[in-house]
């Protein structure tokens, strides 16, 4: 009985007692819908890929007045930033958005022509690229490698360079690569040096303005190793030595992420001018002598943009023609033909010759607060109003440093290409 009376009452009792609640747990990125159909996905491909090219056929356009060549630029002198074809507030005098940088390319009697067209005067602002920066390390690594001799068309120890590059973008394993695309990258970045990357930045390339740009950090603390200390060519015994080191912080060059010249940009803080410059030149090696990648060879820029060489027997390529996501694509696609499927717009616009080299980067940052997504590209777009070309660099952040919020960065940058690409591929005016 007394067990009978005393039941309800501490019931009751425990009825009134707080209520232990079990915490929501935090949003996860790869749950995010945008994050999980458009920026972590395998790209659109063209529909005819059976030519390997990179010089994307143009004709003159009506509008040619207003680009230079890079004779008339002189990019070998310091300054070129000034004397270019320019419209700094093109996309609008706002960066609410993020910012954008374009290139765009013009056939002209005496050869290329460019114009440089940007938002909001933003082609000289600092920030963290994250892994778009990628392309750098790669560029200056097989550099390094000609200097000794050999180019792309290598092996680290069992390691097509190729299958390393494409796993670099794809972030899968690819070939005989393991998919570990921040490590690949540490290890280019080590076997370069980052006082070589920095320097082809400023005085032995670029020659850009602005000193505070620069490549002194890594993407890992993990550094992939190919248990060499060389690059050896596929196709005969010649080596070149590629010293490799286990630790980052080895390298003379390196810069702690908040060292004292570093500021809330990080140790490898660019440009959009910066990184659209440095894929410009690559894309346009074939057709502008005057800008080359010092020893680079053609060979090395297939290598880079298609991956030629590589060991993986499921793709016909790779390179930074497998780089993730669909933002670029979707964004032109939008205006070649509104509505319809983006893959589908690009191969009817282009007889399916269409080419999209991409390389994106993302991360939040607890030093700045926000959470941010970069992409470079560059785009051939072969029949369509004559044949467009051009490469972009694009950067956009929201507030909040929590990783799924990334996805939100994601959705703010496709909004920025999606208005960029109706600006820039709006149909010319007939004269």
């Amino acid at each position: 009985m007394r067990t009978l009376l005393l039941t309800p009452l501490l019931l009751l009792l425990g009825a009134c007692q707080p209520q232990q609640q079990t915490a929501a747990a935090p949003p996860k990125l790869e749950d995010q819908g945008f994050y999980q159909q458009h920026l972590a996905v395998s790209p659109y491909l063209p529909a005819n890929l059976d030519d390997a090219y990179i010089a994307c056929p143009l004709t003159e356009r009506h509008t040619s007045a207003h680009y230079k060549t890079a004779a008339q630029v002189n990019y070998a002198q310091t300054g070129w930033e000034t004397r270019v074809a320019a419209d700094w507030q093109f996309f609008g005098e706002s960066t609410e958005n993020g910012r954008l940088l374009v290139i765009d390319f013009n056939q002209s009697q005496d050869g290329l022509s460019y114009r440089y067209l940007a938002n909001g005067h933003s082609q000289d602002q600092l920030y963290e690229p994250w892994s778009s920066s990628k392309v750098m390390a790669i560029t200056a690594a097989i550099s390094r490698a000609r200097l000794g001799g050999i180019g792309a068309e290598s092996l680290a120890g069992a390691y097509p360079i190729a299958d390393l590059i494409t796993s670099i973008h794809t972030y899968e394993p690819f070939g005989k690569a393991d998919g570990n695309s921040n490590a690949i990258a540490s290890y280019l970045v080590n076997v370069s040096s980052r006082d070589y990357i920095t320097s082809l930045f400023q005085d032995k390339w670029l020659k850009l303005a602005n000193p505070n740009v620069r490549l002194r950090g890594a993407y890992a603390s993990e550094v992939f190793d190919p248990e060499v200390d060389y690059w050896q060519a596929r196709d005969n015994q010649r080596q070149a030595v590629m010293q490799r080191i286990n630790d980052n912080q080895q390298d003379p060059g390196y810069q702690t992420y908040r060292c004292e010249q570093c500021g809330l940009t990080g140790n490898k803080p660019m440009t959009t001018l910066a990184q659209a410059e440095w894929l410009k030149r690559l894309a346009s090696h074939q057709q502008e002598p005057l800008t080359r990648h010092p020893g680079f060879r053609e060979e090395d820029i297939q290598t880079l943009f298609y991956g030629l060489g590589h060991s993986d027997a499921r793709f016909q390529y790779g390179g930074m023609l497998m780089g993730i996501s669909t933002l670029v694509g979707d964004a032109i696609a939008k205006q070649l033909s509104p509505g319809a499927d983006a893959k589908e717009a690009l191969d009817k616009a282009t007889h399916g010759q269409w080419r999209i080299f991409q390389k994106i980067g993302w991360g939040p940052s607890g030093t700045r607060g926000q959470s941010e997504v970069v992409m470079l590209a560059h785009v051939c777009l072969p029949s369509y109003q004559g044949g467009r070309a051009f490469t972009l660099a694009a950067q956009a952040g929201v507030p909040g440093d929590q990783d799924w919020q990334v996805n939100d960065a994601a959705l703010k940058l496709q909004h920025l290409l999606n208005m960029g690409m109706a600006k820039l591929l709006a149909q010319p005016d007939t004269p």
